[in-house]
């Protein structure tokens, strides 16, 4: 009996060693499973969001040739010169102070405290990797904050002004504003963002921000030489190359489904989401556009139509990741509708001279796609059916206190840093070097050899 107790232990202890040893076994093939998954999946994300980064940095050639093309000739190398500033400055400024201001550790909800010059992103890691690439995406936003106010401002601006204009952007208004509304995208949230308010990808916190900056500007600096009559009727002082301008747009709604589809910062399903619903808010933004100036003008005029691709992309922007399909064409029909009417008016009613439109294309309908979320974000925003939110007012109100403080805030803030650079070396180039232009007067060359004429355009 002890014999056969004995065997039975021997063999039971057997049987409880190679249970163990094949689930220590199950185990270990589950957790390399998991570490391949999670590798695979960072790895992903790292590169869609690298890529997403590289579409919106190529979005400075579009922005660059739209308003190079919607302006004179005589400035066209004044601009070329202003957007590739934009880049570089607001990429250095970036490492600095911008990515800590607006990603840092939070100070009351208003702005971040640490990672200035890439401390919390070049420390040893986990997600140092995504970090990185992390860092480079959102420093591309920052460069397009400051680009769409080079448009307002174009053909009348000193250089050197505009370079201190650049630098107070993307130094300081751009990324402390963004602090209230994304930092909690690395664990930061600050006081609007907490209150849940939503910009999914920037139709206030970065367009709204830039067009509102860019009104302060336009304001500051004021009209081109020629452009309103003694009697404030205005005149048109036509751009010198659609075809440019139009390339331009094709390369901004190219790059806006690395600015939409990218804010992911995910390689997940929502990507293609996104895409369709930024695309949708695009086509319908064109052709409410075309149809409006047609209706009010008597022509399908180009500038306009193109305005209101931009239109529909800057509206979609806030939501494009919370409407149906069905919302996204509505929000850009609506911005298509906006861009005309309120181009007109800024230009006839309030005289203020933006050559390209951008406080209303950025400024105005930046703020309609963001109030939009609080309309017609859909609560199964993943079907193709309904898109009217079901849910009471207060998204709404936390969208409409985002935009008006936003709007405080860059307008206010703007309004003040213009002034003092005007005192300190002033805006606006001579009448003279007006009227020959700020490729010669301002750099010393010409955009196009021998093409140069000097007259009161």
């Amino acid at each position: 009996m002890s014999v056969c107790k004995g065997t039975l232990s021997r063999n039971g202890l057997i049987a409880v060693m190679t249970v163990l040893a094949l689930g220590a076994s199950a185990s270990l093939v589950h957790a390399e499973e998991e570490a391949v998954v999670y590798l695979t999946q960072t790895n992903a994300n790292i590169v869609w969001t690298l890529l997403g980064a590289i579409l919106v940095m190529f979005m400075q050639a579009g922005f660059a040739m739209v308003e190079c093309g919607l302006t004179r000739s005589k400035n066209a190398s004044n601009i070329l010169m202003k957007n590739m500033l934009d880049f570089g400055v607001g990429s250095m400024l970036f490492v600095m102070f911008g990515y800590g201001l607006m990603f840092g550790a939070d100070f009351s909800g208003i702005f971040g405290t640490d990672g200035f010059f890439l401390s919390s992103i070049l420390a040893p890691s986990a997600t140092r990797d995504f970090d990185i690439t992390f860092w480079f995406f959102q420093s591309v936003f920052a460069a397009t904050a400051a680009t769409i106010v080079s448009g307002s401002v174009a053909e009348r601006t000193k250089f050197h002004a505009y370079i201190l204009i650049s630098i107070v952007i993307t130094g300081f208004i751009y990324p402390i504003a963004g602090h209230w509304a994304w930092g909690g995208l690395t664990g930061n949230a600050g006081w609007l963002e907490s209150l849940g308010f939503i910009d999914f990808a920037g139709s206030t916190v970065v367009h709204s921000l830039g067009g509102w900056v860019a009104l302060a500007g336009a304001m500051a600096v004021g009209p081109r030489i020629g452009k309103y009559m003694p009697d404030k009727k205005p005149r048109a002082i036509l751009g010198h190359s659609m075809p440019m301008a139009g390339l331009g747009v094709f390369i901004l709604w190219f790059g806006w489904f690395g600015f939409n589809a990218g804010s992911t910062t995910m390689a997940d399903g929502s990507i293609g989401y996104i895409a369709l619903n930024t695309s949708l808010a695009g086509c319908a933004g064109m052709i409410t556009a075309m149809i409006t100036v047609w209706v009010r003008f008597g022509k399908p005029e180009a500038s306009m139509t193109m305005n209101g691709v931009l239109a529909g992309l800057v509206g979609v922007t806030a939501g494009c990741s919370e409407l149906s399909p069905l919302g996204a064409i509505l929000v850009g029909a609506i911005c298509g509708v906006a861009v005309v009417l309120v181009i007109h008016f800024i230009d006839s009613v309030l005289c203020i001279d933006d050559p390209v439109g951008a406080i209303s294309v950025h400024g105005v309908c930046g703020a309609l796609g963001t109030l939009s979320v609080g309309l017609f974000a859909s609560p199964d925003f993943g079907s193709a059916s309904g898109f009217i939110y079901t849910g009471d007012l207060s998204l709404f109100g936390v969208q409409l206190l985002g935009v008006v403080v936003f709007f405080a805030w860059a307008f206010g803030v703007g309004t003040v840093c213009f002034k003092l650079i005007d005192k300190l070396v002033g805006l606006r180039v001579s009448r003279v070097e007006e009227i020959k232009g700020l490729d010669i007067t301002e750099h010393g060359s010409e955009a196009y050899n021998g093409f140069q004429i000097f007259s009161v355009e």
